[in-house]
């Protein structure tokens, strides 16, 4: 691995624009996803295809790395790169299926094209979103929620555990494992919501987000590693028993000329402040110290979801009503 970050860096100056670049696509692909998630799947199914689709990236980044090391044994990081720019074009211009037709549904007649309203402003459209964003509070909350945990807890974790890697067990493989550790949990997280529909499916969400407190409380404690391993293992489960319930409320809840902007709200705001909350992490360990600063994310961890679960709303993540009727076929008919 260290001859490959040897090698990328003669083709790419800098350390920083590559993972800023992927992180800017992930936030453009997401919400896209979603919206088109939403317009092709059933409401019914909508669950087990964004499970699918978190099983898809997770199992990619974990297999992603080891198969890219394993390639660089025997081709050089130019071709490598041109593999990947290939295989985004493939992901891009390969046709999808459409929406599949309900048989069920009653044949509509044909109606003749009219002319594409007028596109709104960039400013217009993200004032939309926010407005749309407002007449839901479980989703307020739940945004509120995840950004803290995100701003704090991640960023917290991101910068102490190579440093207690390093300093409490004088070593360099915790922190690879206890990533690889999160995306395995990760997976095992998006088994279990693919298959199971809880009755309280927006606390049993915000319960699976406040999980992510064990990373660093583990790194607090002078515990041993594997039971940091273990911490990050439980983080991976519940945080996509928070993710994939939490698209698919998005996805029945918005509506859904709405669903791509809010959906854009939610990575902007969760993940926009995530690199404040970065940036004021290492001061704050220079000046109150490792143990405390990691007390008060996981304190923050634990605390904000659950104060999110008490908002009127977030027990069902909406009204709990399912719209079974709400499938594709259904909405070409209204």
């Amino acid at each position: 691995m260290q001859r490959i970050g040897r090698r990328i860096h003669r083709w790419i100056p800098g350390p920083g624009p590559p993972s800023r670049a992927a992180r800017q696509v992930s936030g453009a692909c997401r919400p896209a996803f979603q919206a088109l998630t939403a317009e092709t799947v059933d409401a019914d199914r909508r669950q087990q295809a964004n499970a699918a689709m978190t099983l898809a990236v997770r199992t990619s980044t974990l297999a992603g790395p080891a198969l890219t090391a394993l390639l660089a044994a025997f081709v050089d990081v130019g071709t490598l790169l041109l593999g990947i720019g290939l295989l985004w074009l493939v992901a891009a211009f390969t046709p999808g299926r459409g929406a599949v037709p309900d048989p069920d549904a009653e044949p509509t007649e044909p109606t003749e094209p009219t002319a594409p309203a007028p596109r709104a402003s960039l400013r217009a459209e993200f004032i939309d979103g926010i407005r749309e964003a407002r007449r839901h509070p479980w989703f307020v909350a739940g945004l509120g929620a995840l950004t803290a945990v995100i701003a704090l807890g991640y960023s917290a974790t991101s910068v102490a555990l190579p440093l207690i890697s390093r300093d409490r067990y004088g070593t360099e493989w915790v922190p690879a494992a206890a990533m690889t550790a999160y995306t395995v949990g990760a997976l095992g997280g998006a088994l279990v919501t693919a298959r199971r529909r809880p009755r309280s499916p927006g606390w049993a969400a915000f319960a699976g987000l406040a999980a992510y407190g064990f990373a660093p409380l583990s790194l607090m404690l002078p515990v041993h590693p594997a039971v940091v391993i273990a911490a990050y293992v439980v983080a991976g489960i519940g945080i996509e028993l928070f993710n994939v319930p939490w698209f698919t409320a998005t996805q029945r809840e918005v509506a859904p000329d709405k669903l791509a902007r809010v959906s854009s709200l939610d990575f902007l705001v969760s993940y926009g402040l995530a690199p404040i909350g970065l940036a004021l992490i290492a001061p704050a360990i220079d000046t109150f110290g490792v143990t405390p600063v990691l007390a008060a994310c996981a304190a923050s961890c634990f605390l904000v979801p659950a104060a999110a679960a008490l908002v009127p709303t977030a027990r069902h993540f909406g009204s709990g009503l399912h719209r079974s009727t709400d499938t594709p076929a259904a909405r070409r008919t209204r």
